[in-house]
């Protein structure tokens, strides 16, 4: 036995063919996201015409979606290239930090993004009065600090175990469930946590996004035209479709009964949540809106 200094990320492929593709697919992605969210950052930022509460929501969103991708791809994709696969100790717990942390904030924000787009729908009269200035930045500070808060212990306690074994992970960031796996002492109290911990935010988010957009499609069932309820369909199933997939893929990574980290279909999940609905996001939630079409 002794103290583990380094961790060996094995990545997304076993070949020199294989990592070539998975790095210009990345990098495609990553270019995209960038692009996207800057975008979305700097027309909200400079348009008199976007500075509503929907707007407000999108830009924090792009921010946070900047800051997750930034916590894993770089690195990847110089892993890719270089075929380097180590990575330091504090790096990989800073980079299991960050990305949980931000993870679980992407989530909560999706539920406040979809409880701004039900009182806009549903309450379009008391819309203003309710979504002001003060709410909105509550929610988004409650985002933040419900992600810290419900992640930081299991996270921090992870970070406190003893490593002197085997110090290899099959898989293209430090992932949490690994990193349990190859702790030198018993780790059953942390995986339950990190176990409720993911319960409250999956579900829970999940709950109110499901609320809120099934709100919103029965009073789009009630719009007389059918031109005006063919275009609130279009942008409602635009914004169920990431959603459904961003959960469906969490929600089996995280929640599936006896899961164990280190499969081949977890890296296979990981890009889905992780890269292509942060790809999509950008694109489906904002860059499709009359306005900001209008404003580019």
């Amino acid at each position: 036995n002794h103290t583990v200094v380094e961790f060996v990320l094995l990545g997304l492929a076993n070949s020199r063919h294989l990592e070539i593709t998975f790095f210009l697919f990345l990098l495609i992605a990553y270019f995209l996201i960038l692009l996207g969210n800057l975008s979305v950052l700097s027309i909200t930022l400079t348009n008199n015409s976007l500075q509503t509460p929907m707007y407000y929501f999108l830009r924090n969103f792009a921010l946070l979606e900047i800051t997750f991708t930034s916590t894993f791809i770089p690195s990847t994709l110089y892993s890719l290239l270089t075929e380097r696969k180590t990575i330091s100790l504090p790096g990989c717990f800073l980079q299991m930090l960050f990305f949980y942390c931000l993870g679980a904030c992407t989530l909560f924000h999706m539920a406040a993004m979809s409880l701004d787009r039900y009182v806009a729908v549903c309450h379009p009269l008391h819309y203003p009065a309710i979504m002001n200035s003060r709410l909105c930045l509550q929610l988004i500070l409650g985002c933040w600090a419900l992600s810290f808060l419900l992640m930081l212990p299991p996270t921090i306690m992870t970070m406190q175990l003893p490593f002197c074994g085997p110090n290899v992970m099959n898989h293209f960031y430090c992932d949490a469930s690994l990193l349990l796996q190859l702790s030198c002492t018993d780790t059953g109290f942390i995986e339950e946590l990190m176990f409720i911990v993911l319960i409250i935010i999956l579900p829970g988010t999940l709950a109110v996004t499901a609320v809120s957009y099934g709100c919103i499609i029965v009073s789009t069932l009630r719009i007389p035209s059918s031109a005006g309820r063919r275009k609130a369909f279009s942008t409602c199933s635009a914004h169920l479709t990431v959603v459904t997939v961003f959960y469906s893929t969490c929600i089996y990574r995280y929640l599936r009964p006896a899961q164990r980290g280190g499969q081949h279909s977890d890296k296979v999940l990981s890009l889905f949540y992780a890269v292509l609905t942060q790809t999509l996001n950008p694109y489906i939630y904002s860059l499709r809106n009359r306005q900001v079409k209008q404003a580019l």
